[in-house]
């Protein structure tokens, strides 16, 4: 990657400033970038436990408080509830006001009700304090990504994506190991509290080395009713999905009076969007190929990465019968393929520039593992399943965090907040319905793998109760055959499951491949958001029409586009380059193909190319009369797209640009 330095304006004797390293903010040395992340990270970790380190423990808290098994759903799924809810109002928030504030507040809000949830007394109480940390983490869930793109460009985020990808991953698969030591040893309530000094410690860390320029003051608006519907849709949805079958039958009323109720808020949800200035979630960005796909993506790695955090674990107590702990630990090979693919996987992202092929191969080895993982049996051997956990480890690490880094690449920074919450909250909401339906899929087909066991076994299955089919059951009270039996259920269960997932797997795949290759710019968000301004005025119209076109034309194009969002007269006050061009409002980083550089269109620096300004503009002296389009460009000069220069051939080779130039050839001669 070639060193950057500033374009002196033309003339003007501008002391070029200082050269500065790929990636880091202005102000900002790597090793204040690496301590600022650190509290990051470490505020993405306690989001992160707070839902998965209770999942070996739960049989023991709900028994302690005296819980029924209603209670023992709605302390996991309330948490997943809210962090699921929240995270694009969190996102959405973040584009509109100060991302360092609301970072703290999230990270106070969760550190308090994760000590009142340690406190709790009783499972309403606890319950209640859950909601309040999926509050946080969800914050902390959005807003983490987003900051890292304030002061990481995304040529260099690859490699720090790749640690947050680490601690996702040892947070999620490690969650449920850390949980079950914790409860064997000093207690559950530690649990909750284990979090804690983590969450201050990052709090104090991010108040010390985060500095982040303070936004435009501007009147803020905020969507409540898009706000409203998308909360109560979504967590009408997901109480209906993790509900149904348990409190109630699929084809009840109440089922069809929830799933009818779901629908219709979030249709109202979509229209209110449509109509809002500032939406929540701004339907404009799935006009973004690279976004859309990133969502598609997203939702069924979402599946795999929640689902196999909780049905490994079951796999390993009820097929295996091993204590939570145990359990936990038998899962560390998808732990570390995740670590280890995160991490090489971002650092070779940052070197040589390229993301597409990883992730192709992270996909391909998730759909792999999820397949293999479809044949195993209560008694498969270990070193076996220990190969198809980190194939699916290796896969979920190269995919996860780099769909978040692409479409942080290919949008707008005005929006790069809502963009990335959204892929974020898309995944959330994948992994909670997939677990629901999946975990109702295991339910039914253990049921039947056991009553079809205990016959062939000449055992009558209504000799055992309802415990026999229905209920999770203590292997260490039943007698030794029908422990076989109930073990080769569950085996049987878990591998139904996985491959239920693995087609999902199979999507993911399809939309990785179809994802524009974008070439990584290598700007901070920070030093875009400089180069635009406060994105009104003329500014923000050329933004919009740039941002209109396909995230895969040409810079040349995309330049055409934006100009062609400004009113045909000269006066429509765009901005100033350095040498004194009129230029319209910058957009993000557009591809012009594996082997040409990319013109990062908020950038104020310049490559090695040249800057043919009067030569570019020879291509389009002659056509200097009329009001259209064409006399736009000539006015604001549009071979340098937003202040970069752009060479003779490239303009030429614009279909869009020359067509213009021969309608204009056209209209002199006539």
């Amino acid at each position: 990657m070639s060193q950057t330095t500033t374009t002196a304006a033309a003339g003007a004797g501008t002391k070029p400033a200082a050269p500065h390293e790929p990636g880091e903010a202005p102000g900002m040395s790597h090793r204040e970038v690496l301590t600022a992340l650190s509290g990051l990270l470490m505020g993405m970790l306690v989001a992160i436990l707070s839902s998965t380190v209770v999942s070996t423990s739960l049989p023991r808290i709900v028994s302690d408080l005296n819980g029924s098994q209603t209670s023992y759903t709605w302390v996991i799924t309330a948490t997943l509830l809210a962090t699921t809810v929240s995270t694009p109002l969190w996102g959405k928030f973040s584009d509109l006001t100060n991302r360092k504030v609301l970072l703290q507040v999230a990270l106070v809000l969760f550190v308090l009700a994760s000590v009142a949830a340690g406190f709790s007394q009783n499972t309403a109480t606890l319950i209640t304090f859950r909601v309040f940390q999926g509050l946080g983490a969800g914050g902390l869930t959005a807003l983490v990504q987003v900051v890292m793109s304030d002061i990481i460009s995304p040529r260099e985020r690859g490699r720090y994506m790749g640690y947050l990808g680490a601690v996702m991953s040892v947070g999620t698969i490690g969650g449920p190991l850390l949980g079950g030591v914790l409860t064997d040893s000093i207690g559950w309530r530690w649990n909750f509290f284990v979090g804690v000094p983590v969450g201050v410690a990052a709090l104090i860390v991010i108040q010390r080395t985060l500095h982040l320029p303070p936004k435009p003051k501007k009147a803020v608006v905020v969507d409540y009713w898009g706000a409203g519907l998308i909360a109560g849709g979504v967590s009408l949805l997901l109480v209906w999905v993790s509900l149904g079958g348990k409190q109630f039958d699929w084809n009840s009323t109440t089922s069809w009076l929830m799933g009818v109720g779901a629908a219709v808020l979030l249709a109202l949800a979509v229209v209110v969007e449509f109509r809002s200035k500032e939406p929540i979630i701004p339907l404009t960005l799935f006009k973004n190929r690279t976004f859309t796909f990133a969502v598609v993506a997203s939702l069924s790695v979402g599946v795999a990465m929640f689902g196999t955090s909780v049905f490994l674990g079951q796999y390993m107590q009820l097929a295996r019968g091993q204590s939570p702990t145990m359990a936990g630990i038998l899962t560390l090979p998808m732990v570390l393929g995740l670590l280890i693919s995160s991490m090489v996987a971002g650092a070779l992202i940052s070197k040589y520039g390229k993301w597409k092929p990883y992730m192709i191969v992270g996909s391909v080895l998730l759909a792999a593992g999820l397949f293999l993982m479809s044949t195993i049996e209560y008694d498969t051997n270990f070193a076996i399943v220990s190969v198809f956990m980190a194939m699916m480890g290796l896969g979920i690490g190269m995919v996860m965090q780099n769909l978040v880094l692409v479409v942080q690449n290919s949008v707008d920074v005005s929006v790069v907040g809502a963009a990335s919450s959204s892929v974020a909250f898309f995944r959330s909401l994948g992994g909670t319905i997939g677990v629901s339906v999946m975990g109702a899929v295991l339910g039914t087909k253990v049921s039947g793998y056991i009553t079809d066991g205990l016959t062939d076994a000449g055992v009558d299955p209504s000799a055992l109760g309802s415990g026999g089919s229905t209920s999770i059951p203590d292997l260490s009270t039943v007698p030794g055959p029908i422990r076989t039996i109930i073990e080769s259920a569950y085996g049987q269960g878990v591998a139904d499951v996985f491959l239920i997932a693995a087609p999902l797997a199979v999507i993911t795949i399809v939309f990785v491949c179809l994802l524009p290759n974008v070439e990584l710019g290598t700007k901070t968000g920070i030093q875009r958001a400089a180069a635009s301004g406060d994105g009104s005025g003329a500014g923000a119209a050329g933004a919009g029409a740039a941002a209109a076109a396909p995230d895969d034309a040409s810079a040349v194009e995309k330049g055409v586009a934006a100009t062609a969002g400004l009113a045909p007269s000269v006066s429509s006050a765009p901005a100033t380059t350095t040498d004194g061009a009129s230029t319209p409002a910058p957009t993000s980083p557009v591809d012009q193909g594996d082997d040409e550089p990319v013109i990062d269109p908020a950038d104020t620096t310049t490559d090695t190319r040249t800057a043919p300004t009067a030569a570019a503009r020879r291509h389009h002296s002659h056509a200097t009369t009329g009001t259209g389009t064409i006399d736009t460009i000539i006015a604001t000069g549009a071979a340098e797209v937003a202040g970069h220069p752009v060479s003779d051939d490239e303009l030429a080779e614009s279909p869009v640009f020359s067509s213009l130039v021969e309608e204009k050839d056209v209209a002199a001669d006539r």
